[in-house]
């Protein structure tokens, strides 16, 4: 009879290379009570030591260095007579587990290793190990008990094989697998050896600490009944298969065994899969059906109440479909409700829904952030999805379809009444006609069918020649002589007059008519080239806008080739203004059309340059030879720090690629003289003439006429004072005293009248007053300051609060403050001091006299 005490007497031997290890098995064994625990780091010491002391558990590590696990266990077998050897093997890879055991180990653990596991398993090996030494009739007894273990495990094995479900038996010590029936092998597709040197989470049976919490369960003596769960097992291929898993424990033998039995469930799942299926999807079209569509809504608008998006819905009846069913029979008309539910697929984004209502009546959820116009689009591309004929049967059908929109939130929140509005929507465009759609909502119906009367109207336009250019003239700034026009579309509609751009050409873009347009653009351009070229105007350089649209869908470079050759025009007289948005939308592609027609001699420039975006990396490989300044930058800059900082960034820019610059937009003299004085190259704009047609256009080239000239052309421009104050008594005042020092004097009531000045004429010095409506004099020269930092600013104010002022000196956007009233000769002699120090900064030979000295002229 084995005793406690004799187990925790019995000789232990802890071999690892790692001290780490034997340490924690070592304080393992000696604190649960072990007496007799001894440890190594060198393998080769174990045989010896074994022949000495004839250990009763050798705990042994597989991988060592000079001598392996394996090694080991083949020194010791000579030592054992009947080569049980007492090794429980402890390793970091349970792959090895086979090796080890067919080597002669009598257990195997894993690491990282469960405490409570491993002493258990210390303690069952103990127990054998010392019954072997106490019986002297071990062997028979061994014998007798392996053979009878023998019949009763092949009797099991019989009954295990004849069920068509998978079994595994889990051992609940080593949570390992220790035998399977067949069908866990036809099951899993693996050998009964390859299945049992698995762990059991490898193919699915669950995660080590759920069968350790059913192996705690066992030693406990917790009575268990058979548990059912569903799962999936993994093939050896990988593929899951659906299971019904029933767990069991068996009690009857000393050593207690988890029984599982996996029942394939494929084919209950498949039906069900079908049921759920048919529950939720149209059987004709293969689309969500009436019930999935309206949760799908449901789920549609509760997201988008978070994302403050806009949910809308497109109900769908078919025109006339009757008459197919009546005519072809229903089976053509099935195929026809199919064929239609592919084309509708098509027209909807990956996160849209296509839904089959019942009848001819579909259904789509667009989600969507910006406004109706989106719907429409789609409206219109399932439109078009019916225009081409249907294939039934050899039998072409044609049909048209009816359309009603509604959007969440602004028609309904809830998904029946959305629908309900969309359904209503569709009536109304039924009883309108058909082949059309109409909005819920009576407001966004009158701006739908206006666009959709703008929308026919442009195509009529095309056919009936409705379409004309005219053009504005392109001026440049150092000859102030007209050097080319920009041709510009308008559209003589009947019975509304002359209509511009603005109004047309974004739906142009949005059906894509703008090809066909841009097309005819080019073609009436390249005429009027032709014509003024035999004229007594001559040649004339015109520019044509191109669209991104012509890039992707049109030939442009076979169209431009094209209308030169037919008008025979030297393609040095066509340009073409590209947006930078066109440029980049297909950047290699572009590049290589430009190439080619700069090979053939036609100039390009970027149209609103700056609105945009477009890499100066790409730029630089773009065959451009203008930049045009949008007018955007050009509307404040004279007034505007940044818009003028813009502009003049764009042209140094493009001067130091070598591109000349025009600025759009130019209206008044101030614009056009800030334009000139910075180097711009060319402009355009009202203050040298609207855009005209084409006779006009052409008599003002014949005319000769030309910009003003620039005036600060003088050798040596006379030195410039301007004088800002809303005071016109002030003004004269200053005016007077000013006068005899020979200055030229500029006068303004404004700020804006001040821009307007320094815009026009070079300015050495300012003088303003501190108090004015609207801007005040440290704003004033603080603004002036940033486009125009070499003036020297000067405040002039009887205003007392100070700090304004002292502020702005210390920031350097004054450079004096002198108060009101003045002194006449003390503030005439600052004056010439701030000339002297601006002609200083500037490096000239200008000199200024003595502070009190009168005189009318500076030399």
């Amino acid at each position: 009879m084995i005793t406690q005490a004799d187990i925790l007497n019995a000789k232990i031997l802890i071999v690892d290379d790692q001290a780490v290890n034997v340490q924690l098995l070592d304080y393992l064994l000696t604190t649960t009570g072990y007496l007799a625990v001894s440890s190594t780091t060198d393998p080769r010491v174990v045989a010896p030591w074994h022949e000495q002391h004839n250990y009763d558990l050798i705990i042994l590590d597989l991988h060592m260095p000079g001598m392996s696990g394996f090694d080991v266990m083949n020194a010791l077998k000579p030592l054992e007579a009947d080569a049980y050897l007492p090794v429980l093997v402890v390793t970091a890879q349970p792959d090895h587990k086979l090796a080890a055991l067919e080597a002669g180990a009598r257990d195997f653990v894993s690491k990282p290793f469960d405490p409570v596991e491993v002493l258990t398993r210390i303690r069952n090996m103990l127990e054998v190990r010392l019954m072997h030494r106490e019986s002297k009739n071990y062997s028979a007894v061994l014998e007798q008990t392996v053979r009878e273990r023998t019949a009763e495990l092949q009797r099991f094995r019989s009954a295990m094989d004849a069920t068509a479900d998978a079994i595994f038996l889990i051992d609940v010590a080593t949570l390992t697998l220790v035998d399977v029936n067949d069908g866990a092998c036809r099951m899993l597709g693996y050998e009964r050896a390859q299945l049992l040197a698995l762990e059991p989470e490898r193919i699915g049976l669950g995660q080590r600490a759920d069968l350790q919490a059913h192996c705690r369960a066992v030693l406990a003596a917790t009575v268990r009944t058979p548990e059912l769960l569903e799962t999936e097992l993994t093939r050896q291929d990988l593929a899951a298969v659906p299971v019904e898993l029933y767990w069991q424990l068996q009690q009857g033998s000393a050593q207690p065994t988890l029984i599982c039995v996996a029942r394939d469930i494929s084919e209950r799942r498949q039906a069900q899969e079908r049921l759920l299926h048919m529950a939720h999807y149209d059987s004709l079209t293969g689309l969500p059906n009436r019930t999935l569509f309206f949760q799908t809504l449901a789920e549609s608008i509760e997201l988008a109440q978070d994302k403050e998006w806009r949910i809308v819905v497109l109900f769908i009846a078919l025109d006339r479909f009757k008459n197919v069913n009546d005519s072809l029979g229903t089976a053509a008309g099935d195929e026809l409700l199919r064929q239609f539910s592919s084309r509708l697929v098509q027209c909807v984004r990956i996160r849209d829904t296509v839904g089959r209502l019942g009848g001819d009546e579909f259904a789509l959820i667009l989600t969507m952030t910006r406004n109706q116009q989106d719907a429409v689009l789609v409206a219109n591309e399932v439109r078009e999805a019916l225009r081409a004929p249907f294939d039934l049967d050899g039998h072409p059908a044609a049909l048209t379809a009816s359309i009603g929109i509604a959007m969440y939130p602004d028609d309904a929140t809830e998904p029946e009444t959305l629908v309900k509005y969309a359904d209503t929507a569709m009536e109304r465009a039924k009883q309108a006609g058909r082949d059309g759609y109409r909005f819920f909502t009576a407001g966004m119906n009158v701006q739908v069918l206006a666009r959709l009367d703008l929308e026919l109207a442009l195509r009529r336009a095309l056919d009936e020649n409705e379409l004309l250019l005219y053009y504005q003239p392109k001026v440049n700034l150092t000859t102030g002589r007209i050097s080319g026009a920009e041709a510009l579309l308008r559209w003589q509609r009947p019975n509304y007059g002359l209509v511009f751009p603005a109004e047309f050409v974004p739906v142009l873009e949005d059906t894509g008519l703008i090809v066909r347009v841009g097309a005819w653009i080019i073609d009436a351009a390249c005429r009027q080239i032709a014509a003024w070229a035999r004229s007594m105007v001559g040649p004339v350089t015109v520019a044509v806008n191109v669209s991104s649209r012509q890039f992707v869908e049109g030939d442009l470079e076979g169209e431009v080739r094209a209308a030169l050759a037919r008008h025979k025009v030297p393609p040095e007289l066509l340009e073409l203004e590209l947006t930078e948005t066109a440029l980049m939308s297909n950047a290699e592609r572009t590049i290589g059309v430009l190439e080619r027609l700069k090979e053939l001699g036609v100039k390009c420039s970027i149209d609103d340059f700056g609105t945009g975006y477009s890499s100066l990396a790409y730029l630089q490989r773009f065959p451009i030879d203008k930049l045009k300044i949008d007018i955007a930058f050009v509307r404040d800059i004279t007034t505007n720090p940044n818009d003028a900082a813009i502009a003049l960034a764009i042209i140094s820019m493009a001067h130091s690629l070598k591109l000349r610059v025009i600025a759009e937009g130019v209206e008044t003299r101030p614009q056009l003289e800030y334009l000139r004085r910075n180097r711009c190259d060319e402009i355009q704009g009202y203050f040298f003439s609207r855009p005209l047609p084409a006779d006009e256009m052409g008599q003002l080239v014949e005319g000769g006429r030309s910009l003003p000239p620039d005036p600060n052309q003088a050798a040596e421009p006379p030195q410039t004072l301007l004088i800002v104050d809303d005071d016109v008594n002030v003004l004269s005042s200053l005016h007077r005293l000013f006068r005899r020092d020979g200055y030229r004097i500029l006068t303004a009531a404004t700020p804006a009248e001040g821009f307007e000045l320094l815009a026009l004429y070079p300015v050495q010095v300012i003088v303003c007053d501190q108090r004015m409506p609207i801007m005040s004099g440290t704003e004033f020269l603080s603004k002036v300051k940033e486009m125009y930092p070499d003036t020297i600013r000067i405040i002039l104010s009887g205003y007392t609060g100070l700090e304004a002022v002292l502020d702005s000196i210390n920031r350097g956007a004054i450079y004096r403050f002198y108060t009101k009233p003045w002194d006449d000769i003390q503030l005439r002699d600052n004056i010439r001091l701030a000339f002297h120090h601006y002609w200083l900064m500037h490096g000239t030979g200008r000199r200024v006299g003595d502070p009190g000295e009168d005189h009318t002229s500076l030399a």
